[in-house]
């Protein structure tokens, strides 16, 4: 068993992913690599073609632009010997099957966990069109960009026969298994999209207007996974930006609540899965002096409902679920209840 560095691959990331290599090295045509793949793998399987200091300036930057997680892994795929095929490459000649859970919106094999065991047709070109879309260029400075620009001229290596790919659970199936809990409290519930992707806060506003059009008594939900475009210096995740959108897009409506949640039960670095909001959230922050706008403007939402469940003396906005042992995607929670 070895331990590896997650959201940005690390030094324990490196020789875990350089053990792999060693042991598939070894393979022969009539052996059989099973893989296993879920929310994590790029950051944790990883053999990158830079030093490791430009490699996680690349990431941060990606991660900081607002950049999409499948363009986000079409940029890594071309920069690591594991990533885009590589490892079905480094199996060869023993034929491999991946057994997958996806935690990208859509299931796209190549973009989940930036397809270790998915031979794609994606030449540099395709990396070079992320890294200038998003301005990475300017967030890593000369001297690493000068490095990636070198390994980018490099290209992939072989080709291998192609492997078995199989999905065996995402978003879908934590919607319906939502779906499911909702109908034995007695809600009607619809699952409107598993494939809800865009700004946070914009999703927040959009469940928010959805909460308006529903009667009493039902639940809709959404799942995917959005992104934060950072303004400004604040604490907060993607799950707990759409929840403070959605309670300031809410303010005064009755018998409305919803909740945003990330499955792995991380949030970015807040330790806590997403937030449950109200119609009444608003109004009660700011009788603790909280203005949820100020906060969302400054991506600060977990300060803000850190500080409004110390004020209102209980936990509850916050979500604390602790890791869950696994990624697919977030969901988004609409109820309606009363009269």
């Amino acid at each position: 068993l070895y331990l590896g560095n997650h959201p940005v691959s690390g030094p324990e990331s490196i020789e875990a992913t350089t053990a792999v290599i060693d042991m598939l090295a070894e393979t022969r045509a009539n052996d059989l690599v099973i893989c296993l793949i879920s929310g994590g793998t790029s950051a944790l399987l990883t053999q990158p073609r830079v030093t490791l200091t430009a490699w996680q300036a690349l990431n941060r930057a990606l991660l900081a632009s607002g950049c999409p997680i499948d363009e986000f892994n079409a940029a890594r795929r071309q920069l690591d010997e594991v990533k885009g095929g590589g490892l079905a490459r480094l199996a060869a000649p023993a034929p491999v099957i991946s057994l997958i859970l996806s935690d990208v919106v859509g299931n796209p094999l190549p973009a989940i966990g930036s397809g270790p065991t998915v031979l794609t047709e994606e030449s540099p070109a395709d990396a070079w069109a992320v890294l200038q879309r998003y301005g990475i260029e300017e967030r890593v400075g000369t001297a690493v960009w000068q490095e990636i620009t070198q390994a980018l001229n490099k290209g992939q290596g072989d080709t291998a026969a192609p492997p078995q790919n199989l999905i065996i659970g995402d978003v879908r199936t934590a919607a319906i298994a939502a779906a499911e809990e909702a109908r034995l409290l007695g809600f009607t519930t619809q699952i409107l999209t598993t494939h809800l992707e865009g700004e946070a806060r914009e999703a927040g506003r959009f469940a928010a207007a959805i909460a308006k059009d529903m009667r009493p008594g039902h639940c809709v939900i959404l799942g995917g996974e959005t992104t934060v475009t950072l303004r400004g210096d604040g604490i907060g995740g993607r799950n707990l930006e759409t929840a403070l959108a959605a309670a300031a897009a809410l303010d005064g409506r009755p018998h409305t609540a919803l909740f945003s949640l990330a499955t792995d039960g991380d949030d970015g670095p807040t330790g806590a899965a997403g937030a449950v909001v109200t119609g009444e959230t608003a109004g009660v922050a700011r009788t603790h002096h909280l203005n949820p706008r100020a906060y969302l403007d400054n991506n600060d939402s977990y300060t803000f409902f850190r500080e409004l469940d110390t004020a209102v003396g209980q936990p509850t906005h916050l979500i604390i679920t602790g890791p869950t042992g696994t990624n697919v995607n977030d969901l988004i929670c609409v109820l309606t209840y009363g009269r």
